[in-house]
């Protein structure tokens, strides 16, 4: 009953997110160029906690099982650190393997704009830059980050682990979560200009991985914060930050950087076997909350 009931939930919660994604789908796919993509992306990013409340709403279940408790600080500090370790050995590797160049001068002119300190020296203009994002950007990301983190780990994760374990859950979650993204990746400007086949491979293992890191702090923290601010911290030091850092060194810089290069998605394999190989920490720590 239990296992009937289980597949029922996510059945629903997945017809509901791709019915809600489409809308959004349309949106961007035919106003790529649109001055207010923006809100068309977050109305997207929103799609699973859309689903996931509807979800709730229609199967009568119990609010509270999507994980909103803070948990123990230290599981969301490890959300807001993990990304920030794995960015950085990936693009310190970029920059002295000479695949890309760390701060060039039209990286460095396009902070001063943004910033609006055109007179300042590089070096203040990239810490600054640097520091802003990383703490009142970090801010701005959590708010479209929270939207995806409350479906895909507030309600997914845990229920599917539940149903069909932890090392299969994390592949089935995750290639679903890569798969959400596909519409954009093949057919939207959502990659960095490589061929299809190569960003959607580079990307597919990076989600997969990060899936891993994912779902073990879901279960080990019990709460979806920490996912949450993982996914924000991702996309605020990977899009925000260290891909812009980096200039072009010839056609080889695209297949490098990004989530869409090769660069992040090995180094974010070696972090997920990490947490994976801690894995029996998890599961007893969501048994014991049970």
């Amino acid at each position: 009953m239990e296992t009937r009931r289980l597949r029922g939930d996510i059945l629903v919660f997945l017809v509901l997110t791709l019915a809600i994604s489409c809308i959004f789908y349309a949106l961007i796919l035919h106003n790529d160029a649109a001055p207010g993509i923006r809100q068309y992306i977050t109305g997207l990013m929103w799609s699973p906690a859309l689903a996931a409340l509807l979800t709730v709403r229609i199967r009568k279940l119990d609010l509270a099982s999507l994980g909103w408790g803070w948990g123990a600080t230290r599981w969301n500090l490890w959300g807001y650190l993990v990304p920030l370790a794995y960015a950085a050995i990936a693009y310190l590797f970029i920059w002295l393997a000479g695949f890309g160049g760390f701060a060039d001068a039209a990286n460095v002119a396009k902070f001063a704009a943004l910033l609006g300190w055109a007179d300042a020296g590089p070096a203040i203009v990239v810490a600054s830059y640097v520091l802003l994002m990383a703490t009142t950007g970090v801010i701005s990301s959590l708010a479209t980050a929270l939207g995806e983190e409350i479906g895909w780990r507030g309600f997914l994760a845990p229920r599917m682990a539940s149903l069909i374990g932890f090392t299969p859950s994390v592949f089935v979650v995750g290639l679903i979560w890569a798969a959400w993204h596909m519409p954009l990746l093949l057919f939207g400007s959502y990659n960095q200009g490589t061929e299809w086949w190569f960003s959607a491979t580079c990307f597919t293992v990076m989600v997969l991985g990060v899936s891993m890191i994912m779902a073990w702090l879901r279960l080990r923290s019990g709460s979806l914060w920490p996912c949450a601010i993982l996914h924000a911290s991702h996309n605020l030091f990977i899009q925000g930050v260290f891909t812009p850092l980096t200039g072009e060194r010839g056609s080889t810089t695209a297949y490098a950087i990004d989530e869409f290069g090769f660069a992040v998605p090995v180094v974010v394999a070696a972090f997920a076997i990490w947490f994976w190989m801690r894995r029996d920490q998890a599961v007893a720590a969501a048994a014991e909350a049970r």
